[in-house]
């Protein structure tokens, strides 16, 4: 067994210059195949397993103002009437998929992201929920959760919220410093921030998120130090800090932002260190590589329990085996496949107009991609897989067969590691607390596609 060892942060970054997948699914967005999502939605809805309970995601692509840092699939509008035209596409979407459902799912979570949810008008988040009653089994546990733009906040908005029957929100905040939200045109005070953070909690939304950024333009460690010192007067019961992904080949307003203002590999990974460090300092346990939650959240406790999952909105305690992904983009899971809606609004809103679900692109997972990704989301989730554990989880006679070569992977993965990012012993691959910033690249090592394919993605910290 290896000796800890101080990590040389410098020469890993000098070495893993490549980008690497966030591995919020496995196998990763560039692996899903264009029109292979409708055949395969067909068949994951016949093969929905009766009694489990499932997740919803629903994508509103929407914002009214345009935040150059943005990776995510929106479009700016200052109107709401092609939000309002939107919303009776999704209906009809929602609509499409009771007519294909076997049975009434149980709700165990909903998630309203985008682009800005916060933008809908109280009725018609009220007129969302009823749909959705229609389709699913809302239950008093069901947690809902909404992201925020603060700069949505007002008397409605609220009204909406308690008309969906929110009980989580997550708050963008993304830096506080007026020099950071220029060069990302994202201005928003902290005063704003904290008025909504208490009008939510006054109407009784009991559990807020903030999140942040490091890794933005004109950002140090100092700017984002005091960032950090206000979302904590927030109270916020747990805090995302995500690296800053540029990628303006793939979003192009993000050619906006003057790439000499970004700070380099080393001063990320400077800035990703201290937060760590600050969060705990100030009571947050580490959850995962990005996320921080007081000690009573549930986020905590699944940590410790080792029932921490990781999705498309990063570390949950979901744990549904079938989410389905409602609106433009949306991507839905399964225990057989992924599935993902139609990225452009138009195109998505055509399709559903026609009758038809607006699924294209899919991935059918093979054993191979079942195994890996446990062992991918369990480095992730616990930084380490034990493979004593992972015999008993799968213990058919195929899965038997290839469970010898994950093990001889990660042996010659410790064995090759030249900075002592992971080790090797007891049957068990793991990765030492001082290289766990560094997880997505020891993950990567058990990634079949990472290697033979040209997708890029975000820098590896």
């Amino acid at each position: 067994m290896k000796q800890p060892t101080a990590i040389d942060h410098k020469a890993v970054l000098a070495t893993h210059k490549a980008s690497v997948p966030r591995y919020t699914s496995y196998p990763t967005a560039p692996q899903f195949q264009a029109g292979a999502g409708p055949a395969l939605m067909d068949r994951m809805l016949r093969d929905l397993p009766a009694g489990d309970p499932v997740s919803v995601y629903i994508h509103i692509p929407f914002c009214d103002r345009l935040c150059w840092f943005c990776g995510c699939h929106t479009r700016h509008t200052l109107k709401y009437a092609p939000i309002k035209g939107y919303l009776a596409y999704l209906s009809q979407e929602i609509r499409l998929l009771s007519q294909r459902l076997p049975v009434r799912p149980r709700l165990k979570s909903l998630h309203l992201g985008g682009g800005s949810p916060s933008l809908l008008k109280q009725q018609d988040m009220a007129d969302l929920r009823a749909d959705l009653a229609e389709v699913f089994q809302f239950e008093p546990d069901t947690e809902i959760s909404i992201e925020i733009d603060p700069s949505d906040a007002n008397d409605e908005m609220y009204d909406g919220l308690l008309a969906l029957g929110v009980t989580r929100a997550s708050i963008g905040v993304q830096d506080f410093h007026p020099d950071v939200q220029a060069a990302i045109n994202r201005p928003q005070s902290f005063e704003q921030t904290q008025k909504v953070v208490q009008r939510l909690r006054q109407i009784g939304i009991g559990s807020i998120n903030v999140d942040a950024l490091y890794g933005l333009p004109l950002q140090s460690t100092d700017r984002l130090r005091d960032t950090l010192s206000k979302c904590i007067a927030l109270e916020a019961d747990r805090m995302a800090l995500f690296g800053y992904a540029h990628i303006p080949w793939f979003k192009k307003h993000q050619r906006l932002i003057n790439e000499a203002d970004l700070p380099d590999n080393l001063m990320r990974f400077e800035q990703a260190e201290m937060a760590g460090h600050y969060l705990q300092d100030a009571g947050y346990h580490a959850i995962g590589i990005d996320h921080f939650a007081k000690p009573h959240d549930a986020l905590s406790l699944a940590a410790q329990s080792g029932n921490l999952h990781r999705n498309f909105q990063g570390y949950t305690t979901d744990n549904c085996k079938t989410l389905f992904g409602l609106g433009a983009s949306s991507i839905g899971r399964f225990e057989g496949g992924y599935v993902q809606n139609l990225v452009a609004t138009g195109q998505y809103q055509d399709c559903v107009a026609n009758g038809r679900l607006p699924t294209d692109k899919g991935v059918e997972l093979s054993l191979d991609d079942k195994i890996r990704a446990h062992i991918i989301e369990r480095l992730m989730c616990d930084f380490r897989i034990c493979f004593d554990t992972l015999e008993q989880r799968f213990s058919g006679r195929q899965e038997k067969s290839l469970l010898q070569g994950y093990r001889q992977e990660a042996t010659k993965l410790a064995a090759q590691d030249q900075f002592g990012l992971c080790q090797f012993s007891d049957n068990m691959l793991s990765i030492p607390r001082e290289a766990r910033a560094f997880t997505r690249i020891v993950a990567s090592g058990f990634d079949a596609y990472y290697h033979r394919e040209t997708a890029q993605y975000s820098k590896a910290v």
